[in-house]
């Protein structure tokens, strides 16, 4: 029998699965309903070994096949988002403000599928080591893992991943070697002045106004800063003022955004201009600037060999196959992954749906 074949036999229980999954949402590192019905499952199963609170609330089971052989790491999401469900569906969130809106509830299942498949067959060479992963949105899960000797610990030699993918045809599948998800830093710019009366802003030192400046100027760091040809986003999401009223100049504005970046130079780069432009423009106006710069997730970078291995299995099972995918501009923690072992992120379709982070996404 196929894999395809052996796994529609429990196919039912796959989608069984997911749908509990999806009606318990739980957020970061604390996914531990989740964590607990995953170890169960895989103890269920037979793997060899099964671990629980690796990097806090991440679980580990390795599976050993018939032969010698390397050590495949697969890796699978658990964590929900602080969203309110729109889905109208039978299996929608139980859980007011939380939900599945980013399909980690599917990741998680079809994990738990591989790990069954492969505990049945053993028609392998190595370990299987199948990681189900916390902390994916918030950030954090796969460094913690990682601290906690996830790859030397399971001995992980390659470790692959998936992210199911709106827009794309369901039985699809698409990566490419090199870069495929930008690196995500977050930036909070803290603005100070002289709080007054709007009807005498010579008397105070206005941070809306200095807030304007800057908003308007970082735009200028992408387009006159970065080389065109290397991609990057620099957005600024909140402005927030410490104003009460329309006859109150605020002494203090806070900003926040996110940039995003494909290559190291440019990652150096977009740091480096917007804390000079930010406290700069302050500086000029008579204020001060306090930048906050995190460098959140890097930029997910896929091996070339281990790529062209993922792109032959997909092609293995698919006719629809996209070997050379245009990167996209958000992140996946996956990346650590990616740094610590070499290995390739690939997307499957979920054809025509709701976008991801969407309260109407299934």
């Amino acid at each position: 029998m196929g894999i395809k074949a052996a796994i529609e036999v429990f196919l039912p229980e796959v989608i069984g699965w997911r749908q509990d999954f999806h009606r318990h949402p739980e957020l970061g590192f604390e996914v531990h309903r989740t964590a607990a019905r995953v170890a169960e499952l895989l103890r269920g199963f037979g793997c060899d070994v099964v671990e629980t609170g690796i990097g806090r609330s991440g679980v580990v089971a390795v599976i050993h096949g018939r032969r010698p052989g390397r050590g495949i790491g697969l890796r699978a999401d658990m964590d929900a988002l602080p969203i309110f469900e729109a889905t109208g569906l039978a299996h929608a969130s139980t859980v007011p403000g939380k939900m599945h809106a980013c399909g980690h509830d599917g990741h998680t299942a079809m994990g738990l599928a591989a790990a069954k498949y492969l505990a049945q067959s053993r028609d392998f060479a190595g370990r299987a080591v199948i990681i189900f992963q916390p902390a994916e949105e918030d950030g954090g899960g796969a460094r913690a893992m990682i601290a906690d000797g996830l790859m030397d610990r399971f001995g992980i030699d390659e470790v692959y991943g998936l992210h199911n993918i709106p827009g794309l045809d369901v039985g699809a599948f698409a990566t490419r070697p090199g870069p495929i998800m930008a690196a995500a830093d977050m930036f909070r710019l803290i603005l100070t002045g002289r709080g007054g009366h709007a009807a005498q802003p010579h008397l105070a030192l206005d941070t809306t106004m200095i807030a304007g400046q800057v908003l308007v100027a970082l735009q200028s760091i992408v387009a006159r800063n970065v080389d065109p040809l290397k991609p990057a986003v620099l957005t600024v999401a909140t402005l927030a003022t410490e104003g009460t009223g329309a006859c109150v100049i605020p002494g203090r504005v806070v900003m926040t955004g996110t940039t995003r970046s494909f290559e190291p130079q440019v990652q150096d780069l977009l740091e480096t201009r917007l804390t000079e432009v930010v406290t700069a423009i302050a500086a000029a106006h008579g204020g001060a600037a306090e930048v906050e710069y995190l460098r959140d997730a890097p930029a997910t970078v896929n091996a070339p060999a281990q790529t062209g291995h993922a792109l032959a299995v997909a092609q293995g099972i698919s006719a629809a196959v996209d070997g050379d995918v245009t990167p996209v501009t958000v992140s996946e923690e996956f990346s650590d992954m990616l740094i610590a072992r070499p290995g390739a992120f690939m997307f499957i379709g979920n054809g025509d749906s709701a976008l991801l982070h969407h309260p109407a996404y299934d």
